[in-house]
């Protein structure tokens, strides 16, 4: 444990990482040793197509891809590549928060909201029949017709839109997830 903190030295933002995210000293250097293997030409930084080869096979990719990078942000560095991850982090079940303390990354509500932005392309802060039917065809791809996609696309706008506007907002989102485990369907075990 003492080598960890001791090479932590290395990473940049290392101990502010730390706090900020909750992973472990072990993690983040893992995690840093894996930005350096994808920053090929040791810039410093990463660009989309660093990402896009490690995700080729997914199919959501190029949205996990995108949630790396602000609009019009080209490159990420190692912090905020971290803190995106640390949305994929299991959550502590003991771990409670001071009032003044940020909620943390990992929190069922900022999964929720990280998850929500893969859906809403055009971050208008709505997921419309459009998008979910984008993400729909990237996930399914040919395993269903395009009638079948329509029709789920319709039902989760029925059951979900509360208001009737005939899309999803963040709140109908979570409401509509709610008996859903995300803590499991968004952690990478390896970010313990």
């Amino acid at each position: 444990m003492g080598s960890s903190r001791s090479s932590l030295r290395r990473v940049p933002d290392g101990q502010q990482l730390l706090q900020e995210t909750g992973f472990s000293a072990a993690v983040l250097l893992r995690l840093h040793q894996r930005f350096q293997f994808l920053d090929k030409d040791s810039r410093g930084h990463l660009r989309s197509e660093d990402l896009e080869a490690e995700l080729s096979e997914n199919p959501m990719g190029d949205r996990i891809v995108g949630a790396f990078f602000q609009p019009g942000q080209e490159t990420v560095d190692f912090p905020s590549f971290v803190r995106v991850l640390a949305h994929f982090r299991p959550t502590e079940k003991n771990r409670t928060r001071g009032g003044e303390q940020p909620e943390p990354a990992n929190s069922r509500n900022r999964k929720l909201k990280f998850a929500f932005q893969l859906y809403d392309r055009d971050r208008d802060g709505k997921i419309s029949r459009t998008e979910l039917l984008q993400v729909l065809r990237e996930m399914l791809g040919l395993q269903v017709t395009e009638e079948q996609l329509q029709s789920i696309a319709e039902r989760a706008i029925q059951e979900a839109d509360l208001d009737r506007d005939h899309a999803i907002c963040f709140d109908e989102f979570r409401k509509s997830l709610e008996k859903v485990n995300i803590d499991h369907k968004m952690s990478v075990r390896f970010l313990e």
